[in-house]
């Protein structure tokens, strides 16, 4: 079976087809994810050109643009010598 095969939650993607969509079955198989995609959109159930998950860029992206206030006691240098002087 291929990897991404085994990523796809069937049963969310039927509650939404044969239930919020309230597509046949037969219709439902018969789609292709474009035209589910499409139909999930047009009902408003999901954003218009609604993405996936961000990658690592878009994360570091997003953490470039909005920045913590300050940091974390952990994620300093500080933190971390000191928490090695204590071991």
């Amino acid at each position: 079976m291929a990897e991404s095969a085994e990523r796809v939650d069937w049963p969310q993607l039927m509650r939404l087809g044969l239930g919020a969509l309230g597509l046949p079955p037969d219709v439902f198989w018969a789609m292709t994810p474009v035209e589910f995609r499409a139909a999930l959109e047009g009902r408003g159930l999901i954003p218009i050109g609604a993405r996936g998950a961000m990658d690592g860029q878009a994360l570091a992206d997003l953490m470039a643009a909005y920045p913590d206030a300050r940091p974390a006691p952990h994620a300093t240098k500080e933190a971390d010598d000191e928490t090695t002087k204590s071991l």
